[in-house]
């Protein structure tokens, strides 16, 4: 039940840190409220080479500059004007590379959950998709830039690893206008306790 260390983060690999973070847990505490659960699908973004990437081609805005800090960090985005979509900042300090968290399985404060999805059960629409795991999460795109080691946004290790067998490796979701980068099998998701 310990926090991931910087050196998880740090690492040069986003697509094995993407696959490695499926069965870890993902909480918030905000306003002493505490949400969580295991994470079961993912996305890895693989910086100014990768066309889906809002890094690619070494773009730098005032959104996307959270991306180029040190792995460990929150980058928080508003898509459509709408949701906001939790990112995991990974690798060294100027290289951009970020983990989409698409999925989760809930574990801790259901009920706070639900009242901020405006549900009244728990269904598995709870918490697919990355604008409903960050909405059920309280994250907002205000937490962008957010130190993941803190006690607002943290990732634990409960010693759980996912065997080959127990994840589906597909394409990302979303990215078609990324050419050739909308096939890269990116997106993985942990079969026995997704929501698909």
């Amino acid at each position: 039940m310990a926090k991931l260390e910087k050196d998880f983060y740090l690492r040069q690999d986003v697509v094995l840190i993407a696959k490695e973070l499926l069965g870890k847990y993902l909480f918030t505490n905000f306003d002493r409220k505490l949400t969580g659960g295991i994470i079961s699908e993912t996305e890895a973004y693989n910086g100014i080479i990768d066309r889906a990437s809002h890094a690619f081609g070494g773009k730098r805005t005032d959104r996307t500059e959270i991306m180029y800090r040190e792995g460990g960090t929150a980058y928080v985005y508003l898509c459509y004007g709408i949701h906001s979509l939790f990112n995991v900042v990974t690798n060294a300090e100027d290289i951009p590379h970020a983990v989409l968290i698409r999925g989760l399985h809930p574990t801790d404060g259901i009920d706070i959950m639900l009242k901020r999805r405006n549900k009244k059960t728990i269904d598995k629409t709870l918490t697919k998709g990355p604008g409903s795991v960050a909405q059920a999460l309280g994250i907002h795109y205000s937490h962008t830039g957010t130190n993941l080691s803190g006690n607002k946004i943290w990732i634990e290790d409960r010693n759980f690893i996912a065997t080959d067998s127990q994840i589906d490796i597909t394409k990302r979701i979303g990215v078609e206008y990324s050419k050739e980068a909308a096939h890269y099998p990116y997106r993985f998701v942990l079969k026995s306790i997704s929501n698909k």
